[in-house]
């Protein structure tokens, strides 16, 4: 009930604001069913009149006033009942085209405003599939079934009402399969809803393995793991198959069963109004009318049920993806500090006193860190894989919050600094660069907008790669993206730091930033780091031992734990892990 209540309370939300078209909407269907239910009775009221007309016509005085007079109305009825159905359907598709917008700029927004630790544990392919699997389900219902769903039980009921004032009899035994066709119905639902639910699951896992395989593409070939591949993705692929059989076999059962239900109501109908006239208790004129309009209302009262479980599947996967957009709504979000401390600039120092930190509180991969950078100073941190240095700049930029201790600006505690001030005063240049799609001077102003071409260049012109820029057909103004690029793994980094670099900040963290490229390239980016880190408080995360040969200050972990600090030279000197590590790389260089 909660995961019905949940995917209600959300649908509100978004239609909450369209509440005068909802309003017309419901007036325009119960405008309709009106015409609709009465059509019936003036088809019968026809019947009668032309049965009363062969009567009369043997006696020689007969009037064809009474049929006309009840087919013109009845054909008023038809016709009022497809005008308001199409106003209706015309302002439902509307307001659902707008909610529908409104629900993907909200899930997008909910996204810019998570912490990276969410976009760490989920993967890309399972993120996507919220816009392109979960939100179109939910659009499809709100585009056909919301509107059947308002149309449908008012006709329902419409048809109950009128056949309970024309006859209590004949509506009860129309009625009288109900119990039976409802207790039917909600076995087969029971049984949809659990296969519907794994089927999106299933898409979900599926979406994120493509992804992850597409992204990875270069890996498989270069392995040959194709064939691989392809078979891990025919286990995922089986997996969805075999949910989504099952689970529209039996939200598919629903519709031919009550397709059957209704024609054997419809035959009892028949039957029970022929007794009737038999048994004398209607005449046979009347009766004729009778049985026509029950014969209409039978099916009428059978249509509400048939298209709402034929609907069914696609209210399930709404309901399914609703949930699934809940669950991402009540994601944590980064916790900004709204009336906190403006970060100015950085005066003196930064520094990380007692840090403990771990991703899950099972495991700790930070120790006790203790480190200090004064301004305009630079330290290199330097490790084997899993150290813990990456985790270092992450909590510098509130990536995450430490779990004991804390990471000071100028003696200030990071986490009681408003996010947008902290992050305008530090600048990232990461391991994997990534273009934006648009032109390059769009890409080295992306932190920056309001920049002027003359200061695009500058930053390219430092960065090393304003003089290939020039090389380019349309200079500044070629078109590039991540996946379609003129530029090399280096050059992209390049541009990655023309881009931090025109943000001018205080305090600059450079992950890893040439250990994907040659050494050629290398020392273009090692020339580029230099022109940036002057000046400026920097954290530099090295691999490649050699680029931080000049930083004030090294610092060695392992194990989450500090055991080396102090320059190149002193390091070397005291010959412990740092030397052993340096000369390890030199013997490869």
């Amino acid at each position: 009930m909660t995961r019905l209540s949940e995917a209600i309370g959300y649908f509100r939300r978004y239609l909450k604001p369209f509440w005068k078209g909802i309003t017309l909407v419901v007036v325009l269907t119960l405008v309709a069913t009106y015409f609709q239910v009465m059509a019936p009775v003036y088809m019968g009221k026809s019947v009668t009149a032309l049965t009363d007309f062969i009567t009369q016509a043997a006696k020689g005085h007969a009037s064809m006033q009474s049929f006309f007079q009840a087919f013109w109305l009845m054909a008023v009825c038809f016709i009022l009942n497809v005008v308001a159905l199409c106003i209706s359907w015309l302002v439902t598709s509307r307001f659902n085209a707008y909610s529908t917008n409104n629900m993907r700029k909200g899930l997008f927004s909910k996204l810019q405003r998570l912490t990276i630790k969410y976009f760490d544990t989920h993967q890309d392919g399972k993120i996507l599939s919220l816009f392109n699997s979960d939100l179109d389900n939910v659009f499809n219902a709100m585009n056909n079934a919301v509107f059947e769903i308002i149309s449908q039980s008012a006709l329902f009921f419409g048809t109950i009402w009128i056949m309970l004032i024309i006859n209590v009899k004949l509506a009860l035994i129309t009625m009288a399969s109900t119990p039976f066709v409802v207790l039917i119905s909600i076995i087969i639902m029971r049984k949809a809803r659990k296969y519907l639910d794994k089927q999106q699951a299933e898409i979900s896992n599926l979406n994120g393995y493509i992804n992850e395989q597409i992204n990875g593409q270069k890996v498989i070939i270069t392995n040959g793991l194709q064939e691989e591949s392809v078979r891990n993705f025919r286990g995922f692929n089986n997996k969805v198959r075999k949910a989504m059989f099952k689970g529209q076999l039996y939200s598919g059962l629903l519709f031919p069963l009550m397709n059957g239900l209704s024609l054997l109501n419809l035959a009892i109908v028949i039957a029970a109004g022929s007794l009737l006239i038999m048994s004398g208790n209607i005449g046979t004129a009347t009766g004729l009318g009778l049985i026509v309009m029950f014969v209409q209302y039978s099916q009428q009262y059978f249509q509400p049920l048939m298209q709402l479980t034929s609907i069914y599947s696609m209210m399930q996967l709404a309901i399914t993806g609703a949930k699934r957009l809940v669950a991402v709504e009540k994601q944590k979000e980064e916790e900004s500090v709204t009336d906190g401390i403006v970060l100015a600039g950085l005066q003196k120092n930064v520094a990380l006193k007692d840090v403990h930190f771990g991703y899950s509180a099972e495991k700790e991969i930070l120790h006790g860190i203790d480190i200090n950078v004064q301004k305009n100073h630079s330290v290199a941190i330097v490790g084997p894989t899993g150290s813990g240095k990456t985790t270092v700049i992450n909590l510098l930029n509130r990536f995450y919050d430490v779990t004991g201790g804390l990471v000071a600006f100028d003696g200030v505690d990071v986490r009681t600094l408003t996010l947008e001030s902290l992050r305008a005063h530090v600048g990232i240049v990461l391991q994997e660069s990534v273009l934006f799609t648009g032109t390059i001077a769009e890409n080295i102003a992306f932190g920056k907008p309001e920049a002027s071409q003359s200061e695009i260049q500058a930053a390219a012109k430092k960065a090393n790669i304003h003089d290939f820029i020039l090389t380019l057909p349309a200079g500044y103004q070629t078109k590039v993206s991540n996946e379609n690029s003129v530029f090399s793994t280096g050059q992209k980094q390049l541009i990655s730091i023309a881009r931090t670099l025109l943000t001018n900040p205080d305090l600059l963290i450079l992950d890893e930033a040439t250990s994907n490229v040659d050494t050629v390239t290398e020392e273009k980016i090692q020339t580029a780091m230099n022109n940036v880190i002057t000046g400026r408080t920097s954290f530099i995360i090295a691999h490649r031992l050699k680029t931080i040969v000049e930083a004030d200050e090294i610092i060695v972990l392992k194990d989450g734990k500090i055991i080396e600090t102090g320059n190149h030279q002193a390091l070397l000197a005291q010959k412990g892990f740092y030397y052993d590590l340096y000369k390890s790389q030199m013997a490869f260089d």
